[in-house]
């Protein structure tokens, strides 16, 4: 499953990563930004990737010495906004900024993808998210364990959330729903906010989803944390257990956030794009940002981020097959 992110030597995994995923043209001229960068966020605003892509819109903008702007094009678990990268112009002014483990896991769940992983570019990893597993103030369960019971009591009637059919958090719910032996049922809205929303208002009974977007309603009361993926639990929230001490699987999950390019672009542009995401990435004011909403600064270089898509598309073909999950 998800793996930290690991700086690798030049293996036979990383050049896989560059047969796998698109790579820069190296005959490619431009050296300087000339006119306004975007970042494609494939989400509604108020998730997780959009928190992501504002705050580093900004301080981009000054280290690149143009305007970046951030533009939503949500639908189709991600891929809408992917597939708009993918086909892009090939001049280093168009990224994508997602939870990257959308991307691993699309080959497998969508047969007739409109692109390729080898479309895109990568570019850096930025961050990772522990996933909250939340639920409704009024759900009469304040315990994993008493979530269980009550899917067991309700079989096929607990109304779990998710930011769209093939996210990792929908894949996460089907996954652990087998591995439990329980069944609830999946429902699939336009990104991880109205997701989150939806199970606030009551709509929707339970959640598993990045802390960035979920952490606001847990810690004000409008939504009830029951669990946190990832190896610790999450200062803002310490009364609300690990996933591993729980006893739920999937324990390493989280939504991972990560830029991507349309491949072919200038090597010269992305690897400015990438300096500049790395020193932002390591400014005290961002590092905190993040820490306050539940995340943890990842960073790294173009090669490093092919290698992780390259084993997650691996990793998270096998357990969409092994539960049998197919987008809709």
């Amino acid at each position: 499953m998800n793996k930290r992110l690991r700086k690798p030597a030049l293996t036979t995994l990383a050049i896989a990563a560059g047969v796998v995923l698109g790579t820069v043209s190296f005959g490619a001229a431009a050296q300087n930004f000339e006119r306004t960068v975007r970042i494609v966020v494939p989400y509604a605003p108020g998730g997780t990737s959009d928190t992501v892509a504002r705050i580093l819109a900004q301080p981009l903008g000054e280290a690149l010495g143009q305007t970046v702007v951030v533009e939503n094009k949500p639908g189709a678990a991600g891929n809408i906004g992917a597939d708009s990268v993918a086909k892009a112009a090939k001049d280093g002014h168009t990224y994508l900024l997602a939870d990257v483990g959308s991307l691993a896991t699309a080959p497998a769940l969508f047969p007739d993808l409109s692109y390729k992983l080898a479309d895109l570019a990568p570019v850096s990893m930025v961050m990772f998210s522990p996933y909250v597993l939340a639920v409704n103030k009024d759900l009469p369960v304040k315990s994993v364990a008493e979530l269980i019971d009550y899917a067991k009591a309700n079989p096929g009637k607990l109304a779990v959330a998710n930011s769209g059919v093939g996210g990792v958090n929908h894949i996460v719910a089907v996954s652990i729903a087998k591995q439990l032996g329980i069944e609830w049922k999946t429902v699939p809205y336009r990104g991880g906010s109205a997701a989150t929303q939806a199970v606030v208002s009551g709509e929707s009974k339970a959640i598993f989803n990045g802390a960035t977007a979920t952490l606001p309603f847990v810690v004000n009361g409008q939504m009830r944390g029951l669990a946190v993926s990832g190896d610790e639990r999450i200062a803002s929230i310490p009364d609300v257990p690990t996933f591993a001490q729980s006893k739920l699987p999937n324990a390493d999950v989280g939504s991972w956030q990560g830029i991507v390019t349309t491949a072919g672009s200038p090597p010269a542009l992305v690897n400015k794009f990438n300096a500049a995401v790395t020193e932002i990435l390591k400014r005290p004011e961002v590092i905190d940002r993040i820490k306050q909403q539940g995340g943890k600064v990842i960073g790294g270089k173009p090669e490093e981020l092919g290698t992780w898509l390259t084993t997650n598309a691996a990793s998270w073909g096998k357990v969409i097959a092994d539960a049998g999950i197919k987008a809709q």
